[in-house]
């Protein structure tokens, strides 16, 4: 198809019963339930799209962003309006505006800001499971608001990329890693007391987010101590010891894309 108009489609979606964002064969995914609605709306039109962000099985968006590539244009209130109706409940369409053909909406993806959620102690309702992670053991909290600062500013993040490509670049910017207590999201169903995890950075590796959880993790169990995880970033291991956390506390919470 020859392309000539060009949208930035923000949507949310609840993850939980999604493998994921990226189409693969025999699973359902985020992007899979996309194209299927915007075929049909679109009456079979050419069309293709292009994801800002590959979230893991089960990980949630309140905002995550596809590029739509177009040959003819659509009245954006009629495309937004056709689109929800017909989304599955768990997906819903929050914006979409026109860009021109210079944008990329994973070049031009500013920051990216993650959260995860947490909690610890007495067993949490079931309706919570989608939404935060539980750990039975207790959680030296405390001590991991210390170790989540660790991982802010330029490091080489090589232990916390699970199986990288050849090429991959370890040395990356996180411009804000810290714990600090939930009162961004509430449920009658949620329990007394949780914590949020709240990352940003121009871009995430494989699985990184639950690596530094999983490391985090380990150090509220008294596992591992807070040198560990500055060797962790000073001196990498090439073979290190994997620990991925829960995929369903994890959320994609904001984008912002450069202007």
């Amino acid at each position: 198809m020859q392309a000539n108009h060009f949208y930035l489609i923000e949507v949310q979606y609840l993850g939980f019963r999604y493998h994921g964002w990226q189409r693969q064969p025999g699973v359902k995914t985020v992007q899979e339930m996309i194209e299927r609605t915007l075929k049909y709306i679109l009456a079979d039109k050419p069309f293709k799209i292009l994801g800002a962000s590959r979230t893991d099985a089960m990980v949630s968006a309140t905002q995550a962003a596809f590029e739509l590539f177009l040959e003819h244009p659509e009245d954006l209130e009629a495309l937004m309006a056709d689109f929800n109706e017909n989304l599955p409940a768990d997906i819903r369409a929050i914006n979409i505006k026109k860009v021109d053909k210079k944008f990329n909406v994973i070049q031009h993806a500013k920051e990216k800001e993650y959260l995860y959620l947490f909690s610890f102690g007495e067993k949490n309702h079931p309706f919570a499971a989608p939404y935060i992670t539980y750990i039975r053991e207790a959680l030296d909290v405390e001590l991991m608001m210390e170790g989540a600062r660790l991982f802010q500013g330029v490091h080489n993040f090589q232990e916390y990329c699970y199986k990288p490509n050849e090429g991959t670049q370890f040395e990356r910017e996180i411009t804000c890693s810290e714990i600090i207590e939930n009162e961004i999201w509430t449920a009658n169903f949620f329990p007394e007391q949780s914590f949020v995890y709240r990352v940003k950075g121009m871009g995430f590796m494989r699985n990184q987010i639950r690596l530094f959880m999983g490391r985090l993790f380990r150090l509220g169990k008294h596992e591992i101590s807070l040198s560990d995880i500055q060797q962790s970033l000073d001196n990498p291991s090439d073979s290190p010891e994997y620990y991925i956390a829960p995929a369903s506390g994890l959320m994609l919470h904001q984008m912002k894309f450069k202007k």
